[in-house]
């Protein structure tokens, strides 16, 4: 008798009679011999007894787990049966088939404690496990669609992460990220398209480009020069000054520390804000089922959700591999020479040697502790002036004088 919970045996062969014993290794051949007919006889015993039996206590949801207890029995082609008992107190036949049926027992006259054998038994709980199926089956399905969007995101990711580590030269990948993040923040100071002179934020623009990326430009004096400059001309003037200060760096640092800056800074910026997008995208995809309220696909809003945040996620990865890129300082630092210490001279003593014949170091001298006044006796007046005994004013414990 084997009692397990959920699914028996799987992985193993229940093998009738039971496994047969290895004999020893300096066993005889008559040995071996003897403990294999033990085992057939054991074997033949219960397959004439009706082989392996399976009793279940319950259905599961899935039919599959039912069909793979079943297929306990009857391996081999060693001869078996099966057999499942359920109650209408059981949740698969409660939630779905528990009140018609309970209702339709009662009708035919069934008594509680009745043992209830019928087909339409079996084709209900069958109805209720396909119904269960296909409810996991979608769940399944839908929560797959929604990893089709990462998973598309994560290529293009992975994508870029390859070629930055295999790349030997990032120079060009380098400037043009640098120059896409100029034009993105005079984009967002510009306004309009058609925006005049006098509408573009000036002073922000020119904030911008000393706190991103070190550039001091006169963004005031090119828009109040005539004619203005459109949003295309500032853009220009931006990058020619931007690859004016990565050339001026270059030449400082030198173009091999530049190209491992480079790569190191691109990886670990496309890491960070992978990693905060992948918290952004969790949150987008639980809220996002409420957005069915308002009539609208679930899915669809995810994807176009989505898609938006990671074109912002990758403006976010040049802007600030930019921004890193024109203002990461280098500082080189000299360790301290130190004066070599002079190494003591080797001597080899033994920690006994010497304890006999050395004296014993003399014992420190006790000093005597002297009052600075005369002693007060108990029975003489106080010296506080109180006219009470010593003994009863402040030379009483603690207790007395509280008291």
């Amino acid at each position: 008798v084997t009692i397990a919970t959920n699914m028996a045996g799987r992985g193993t062969d229940i093998v009738l009679g039971g496994a047969p014993e290895e004999p020893p290794a300096d066993a005889d051949a008559d040995a071996a011999a003897r403990a294999q007919a033990e085992w057939r006889a054991r074997h033949d015993a219960v397959v004439a007894a009706g082989g392996l039996h399976i009793i279940g206590t319950e259905r599961h949801e899935s039919r599959r787990v039912d069909n793979q207890l079943r297929g306990r029995s009857g391996r081999q082609g060693d001869p078996g049966s099966s057999r499942f008992y359920l109650s209408l107190e059981d949740s698969l036949i409660r939630i779905f088939a528990s009140e018609r049926m309970a209702a339709m027992m009662q009708r035919l006259g069934m008594k509680e404690g009745e043992v209830i054998e019928h087909p339409w038994v079996t084709k209900a709980i069958g109805n209720a496990q396909r119904k269960v199926e296909a409810h996991n089956f979608d769940i399944r399905k839908h929560l797959l669609e929604f990893d089709d969007v990462n998973n598309d995101q994560r290529r293009v990711v992975y994508g870029q992460r390859n070629e930055v580590l295999h790349a030997a030269d990032l120079r060009a990948h380098a400037r043009a990220a640098c120059a896409d993040a100029a034009r993105q923040v005079v984009a967002e100071h510009a306004g309009a398209a058609d925006a005049e002179a006098e509408d573009w934020d000036a002073e922000g623009l020119a904030a911008a480009l000393a706190g991103g990326f070190g550039l001091e430009l006169p963004v005031a004096d090119w828009l109040g020069a005539e004619p203005a400059p459109d949003a295309e001309e500032v853009a220009r003037r931006t990058v020619a000054a931007l690859e004016e200060l990565l050339d001026a760096r270059e030449e400082r640092f030198g173009g091999e520390v530049m190209r491992q800056l480079e790569k190191d800074l691109l990886l670990t910026t496309l890491d960070l804000h992978w990693k905060e997008h992948l918290g952004m995208m969790e949150h987008l995809r639980q809220g996002i089922g409420l957005r069915s309220y308002a009539q609208k696909n679930p899915k669809q809003e995810y994807k176009r959700e989505a898609f938006g945040m990671f074109q912002d996620m990758l403006a976010r990865v040049d802007l600030d591999f930019a921004g890193l890129l024109c203002r990461l300082e280098l500082r080189e630092e000299e360790a301290p020479q130190l004066a070599p210490e002079p190494a003591p001279p080797l001597e080899y003593r033994h920690q006994s040697a010497g304890l006999l014949d050395a004296p014993p170091p003399p014992a420190p001298a006790a000093q005597p502790l002297r009052r600075g006044t005369r002693k007060v006796g108990r029975n003489e007046p106080c010296p506080c002036g109180s006219g009470r005994k010593y003994k009863r004013c402040c030379g009483a414990p603690a207790s007395n004088a509280a008291a």
